[in-house]
């Protein structure tokens, strides 16, 4: 393709030349016979190009993810340089791939299958560069050094340099409102000097976009869920106004239980709530103030799955254990023993690692992994079941041609972990395998128990919604360098009804503080996992015959259903998302309505607990 680029090139500059030094007076020579047209490319031309692209990209694949395995799990000067070259060998093979496929666009006769790969092609990178010399690696480079940047960020608390992971410990159980202000704002202070580069960063990402034929970058992330760009934002917005509601009478609940806690002067009774009150560093999951928003009427939680994980000797080889058994109980196959060899299970304490969980398919066949800190802990329990899931659909759906060997779109991805994880955090399950001695009885625990999981659930909705809201507003230009910080905060209190618990510096880059932002992995898939996991779960729980509340349902040791789910697990990326759902759940529309359906019994109980509040923001 280049050969015939340059040989274009020769032709016009040799042409011009020979005008050029024409004498005035010369007569015009007879024009040369006019140069045959390229033919237009076949539906044959595109099925081979297609295969070979297929060919390159998975070998290469494998040596990147090698890379960045090592990267991730040995972070040094070397290795990031070496990450940094494979990641611009990535973009650029991305780049020429995707201006490839553009070629077909208008191919009559172009089968099916090789037409979803086309438009797979060209939506394959997150971050694409323009197709000149040094933009791919000059992008990989500013990747790699904000990733970086993020996973050994440290910071000083009490004359203690301190990790991510010390920090969110400390807020977790800290109730001492300064403590809780200097952590935050002290996570903070990693990121001002990522924000320079991501400007950048944006910069050339939308050049690539553009040369793709998108507006901008957003328009290329809204454009990967089967439905045009536009489309894609509004479905967005039909969900949110689904559970909006039900969030707002959480954050109503929440904020009456901290000023009782607090009193006026550090959290109000109205407006929005402080940060750094809600017991995780981006106020995502609130679930660790549960002690301080437990109800005072209608029942107490009768276990701490803390206590029992701790009192029955796990460990976090033993949760990861647990985690596969739930798998193999649906009838998955064991994990492969190179599992339990290369995956990353504990930090390590001889080096700097990216501790941030993640679920790898190094090979895209059979070498998958994961890579955790892990804790012995209720989160990380949860964290095991959810990872676990990725692997599981990695390993499920390698049968497929590579470019379909990915989720149906990428909140199916995130979603099949966290609906295990639904059945993994049932008393009903931790009676199945032993952590429990016996599931409580009648309705009295059916309140602290969905205040749990509406505390990570229900509160993380606008989260997921908002970060990549700020992102679409930054590559569109309709938010500025200068108004990044200003944005972000402006977007936490439209979504979530959360501020800062003090007034922000100039330099602020609050957006680079959470790792997808530097990572740039795109977010809005984690708000539709969280819709489609409870959409999944109705569906299950309808297979398996289950006729009790929805959030007492597990599907542990469900053979059946297990082989439905994996039917829909096999098919990858191979069919419209839509396809996928209906195969497993029946319908073929996203849909919040099992989200409601599981919450109601809470939803009705906030209410009564409300009244006399003057809820919103």
């Amino acid at each position: 393709m280049k050969r015939h680029l340059l040989a274009a090139c020769c032709i016009a500059a040799l042409a011009g030349c020979a005008t050029a030094s024409a004498p005035a007076t010369q007569t015009v020579a007879e024009a040369p016979p006019p140069v045959a047209a390229p033919a237009a490319p076949t539906a044959a031309d595109a099925a081979a190009f297609v295969a070979d692209a297929e060919a390159k990209l998975e070998k290469f694949g494998e040596y990147a993810a090698r890379i960045s395995w090592v990267r991730n799990t040995y972070i040094t000067y070397d290795t990031m340089a070496l990450e940094a070259q494979a990641n611009a060998q990535a973009t650029e093979m991305g780049v020429q791939f995707a201006k490839g496929a553009a070629r077909f666009n208008d191919t009559p006769g172009v089968e099916p299958v090789v037409r979803r790969k086309l438009n797979l092609l060209k939506l394959g990178l997150v971050l694409p560069a323009p197709d000149r010399p040094g933009a791919a690696d000059e992008l990989a480079q500013i990747g790699t050094r904000m990733d970086s940047a993020y996973a050994t960020g440290k910071f000083t608390f009490k004359g203690k340099m301190i990790t991510l992971d010390e920090a969110s410990e400390l807020m977790a159980s800290s109730r001492n409102p300064a403590d809780l202000k200097a952590l935050w704002e002290g996570w903070r202070t990693i990121s001002p000097g990522m924000r320079a580069d991501y400007s950048r960063m944006v910069e050339i990402a939308n050049e690539g976009s553009r040369d793709l034929g998108y507006a901008d970058t957003g328009a290329l992330w809204r454009s990967g869920y089967d439905m045009p760009a536009d489309e894609f934002a509004s479905e967005t917005d039909r969900l949110w106004t689904q559970v909006e509601p039900f969030y707002r009478n959480l954050h109503c609940y929440v904020r009456a239980r901290l000023n009782d806690r607090y009193g006026d002067a550090v959290q109000p009774r109205t407006g929005p709530i402080r940060a750094d009150l809600l017991g995780n560093m981006w106020s995502q999951d609130w679930s660790n103030i549960y002690d301080v928003v437990a109800p005072r009427t209608g029942g107490r939680s009768s276990y701490s799955l803390d206590q029992l994980l701790t009192s029955k000797k796990y460990d976090a080889l033993k949760m990861v254990k647990t985690g596969e058994n739930f798998y193999s109980s649906l009838g998955f196959a064991p994990l492969p023993q190179t599992f339990w060899e290369r995956s990353m299970i504990t930090r390590p304490r001889d080096r700097e690692v990216v501790c941030h969980a993640s679920a790898w398919d190094v090979d895209n066949l059979s070498d998958i992994r994961i890579k955790m800190c892990t804790n012995v802990n209720a989160e990380d329990f949860y964290t095991v079941h959810h990872e676990l899931g990725h692997n599981y659909y990695q390993r499920a759906y390698s049968g497929q041609p590579f470019l379909f060997r990915n989720g149906a779109n990428d909140g199916f991805h995130e979603a099949i972990g966290d609906f295990v994880g639904l059945s993994a955090l049932t008393p009903t399950y931790l009676h199945q395998i032993g952590l429990l001695d016996r599931v409580p009885q009648g309705t009295t625990e059916d309140i602290p128990f969905l205040l749990k999981m509406a505390l990570q659930k229900i509160a993380f909705l606008p989260f997921g919604l908002m970060v990549d809201r700020w992102r679409w507003g930054v590559f569109d230009g309709e938010i500025t360098p200068a108004q990044y910080n200003d944005a972000w905060n402006a977007l936490m209190l439209k979504y979530q009804g959360i501020t800062p618990p003090g007034p922000r510096p100039a330099n602020a880059f609050d957006p680079g503080a959470k790792y997808h932002v530097p990572a740039n992995v795109p977010y809005t898939r984690y708000f539709l996992a969280h819709i489609y996991q409870f959409q999944f779960q109705r569906a299950a729980c309808q297979q398996i015959g289950w006729t009790g509340p929805l959030h007492r349902c597990s599907v542990y040791n469900q053979r059946e259903m297990g082989q439905r789910f994996n039917a829909m697990l096999e098919m990858g990326q191979s069919r419209p998302w839509p396809e996928a759902l209906e195969a497993f759940t029946g319908q073929r529309q996203t849909d919040a309505s099992g989200v409601t359906e599981y919450f109601k019994t809470l939803n009705d109980w906030l209410e009564v607990q409300n009244r006399g509040e003057r809820c919103g923001w």
